[in-house]
């Protein structure tokens, strides 16, 4: 069924390719195409259209999973954690620290894996004090064969934007590096960078890293261990 509709999706958007190229051709006032436009990147046939046969191909290509995808689905199971997060402005405090688990699953016949995570962390109350509040969020984790990058996404009950991130693997270190921009407020806008360091098949880091004015500090940091070992 997968792959079903993956090549309908792509027969939908080639048949759109088609007719817009062919809408093309019969303008003769149309201004020629350069090398700047999108459209002049594609597979051509002698007559200028795009050939349909080589753009099916490139994009069926593409399509296809390979070992990025598996090394997400490898981080697939059960995971507890333990968080630490270093928001006060004073350098000397604590750290914030609690407990949650997560879980990871492969989905869409392996093209994402998603990931739902549940916790508590201390927010404060209507008075001021802290308080434990129920904190769940869900991630969405993929690698872009056309962009040749990982690609991420993530939502929680702790705001209502969508966070978006792109990242690297460096296999000699095991580790992910993510870089996105949040604006947690209006006009507030923070860049982002995680580093995510597999330690073996039952263990992995995350480390939160935030600039702000210029400046990189690291304010979260959350160690994963596998329950029940693979």
């Amino acid at each position: 069924m997968p792959a079903m509709k993956t090549f309908i999706s792509l027969t939908t958007i080639l048949f759109a390719t088609l007719v817009a190229a062919s809408s093309f051709a019969q303008n003769p006032t149309a201004p020629p195409l350069t090398a700047s436009s999108p459209s002049a990147a594609q597979p051509a046939a002698a007559t200028g259209q795009p050939n349909p046969q080589e753009m099916m191909k490139q994009m069926m290509e593409l399509s296809k999973l390979n070992e990025n995808h598996k090394l997400l689905s490898s981080l697939d199971g059960n995971w507890n954690f333990t968080i630490k997060m270093w928001m006060n402005p004073d350098p000397n405090a604590p750290p914030q620290e609690s407990k949650g688990t997560g879980t990871r699953k492969t989905i869409m016949g392996g093209r994402y894996v998603m990931m739902d995570v549940t916790g508590k962390m201390q927010m404060p109350g209507e008075d001021g004090k802290p308080k434990d509040m129920q904190f769940k969020g869900m991630g969405l984790e993929g690698y872009d064969n056309v962009k040749k990058k990982f690609v991420a996404s993530w939502v929680d009950n702790m705001g209502t934007g969508i966070q978006f991130s792109e990242g690297t693997y460096d296999p000699a270190t095991k580790s992910f590096t993510y870089t996105s921009e949040m604006e947690p407020a209006p006009g507030m806008k923070m860049p982002v960078r995680e580093v995510i360091k597999i330690a073996d098949n039952n263990h992995m880091s995350l480390e939160w890293y935030e600039n702000h004015g210029g400046q990189e500090k690291k304010t979260m940091e959350i160690n994963y261990t596998r329950t029940g070992k693979k």
